[in-house]
């Protein structure tokens, strides 16, 4: 393919040791520049494309974008898809009311990656420190009818949901321990120094210590 000679400057500054805090630099000498970031995008590398998110123009991010992006990342190994997906939900769907209004619709996409960031979203929610939705019991609900037969990529955000519950909502707090006990997820995994672990009685007797809650 043939970039423009914006696009290749940007392209030689990136490389496999470039880090995310490098990515934010460069980003911030662009601003918004959707043009480039299509371009950089289709260089199909991880952290072009991560680069590429960045710098779009959310004013031009609708469903059949975001389905089109979902494609090309599917071509990425797991663990770059889901990061992809993620630092898309960070760094331009919750930043407008109508692209969260698209995560809120996906809680039955077809797409692996769309579910898990409506479930991420919701936990978010709680994580930063808003009043909880009042849809709890719903999504635990659909939690503990699902969780055990979803892919592990919407499992993990599932579960992070179920965790904040626990950690903010202290009436539902035995039930999302009695649901990790039940499904064992993530139990026994080792974590690094510092990390709280995903299984949940762990995750949420960690987590509401920290807060006093």
């Amino acid at each position: 393919m043939i970039f423009s000679s914006k696009a290749e400057n940007i392209l030689g500054q990136i490389s496999t040791k470039t880090k995310l805090g490098d990515l934010r630099k460069i980003a911030k000498d662009i601003k918004k520049d959707h043009e480039l970031a299509l371009e950089l995008w289709s260089a199909k590398s991880f952290f072009s494309r991560l680069l590429a998110i960045l710098i779009m123009d959310n004013k031009r991010v609708s469903q059949d974008f975001i389905s089109e992006l979902d494609i090309d990342m599917q071509t990425h190994p797991l663990d770059e898809r889901t990061q992809l997906m993620d630092w898309f939900m960070a760094n331009q769907l919750t930043k407008d009311k109508k692209t969260i209004a698209l995560i809120e619709s996906w809680e039955n996409s077809l797409s692996t990656l769309q579910r898990r960031i409506f479930w991420y979203h919701q936990a978010r929610l709680r994580w930063t420190g808003q009043i909880p939705p009042a849809n709890t019991p719903e999504l635990l609900n659909k939690i503990e009818a699902d969780i055990a037969k979803e892919e592990p990529e919407v499992q993990w955000a599932m579960n992070f949901t179920a965790g904040w519950i626990g950690v903010y909502e202290k009436q539902y707090r035995n039930r999302c321990v009695s649901l990790g006990e039940k499904i064992a997820l993530y139990k026994g995994d080792m974590v690094s120094k510092g990390c709280t672990p995903n299984y949940l009685p762990a995750f949420i007797a960690i987590e509401s210590n920290k807060r006093n809650l």
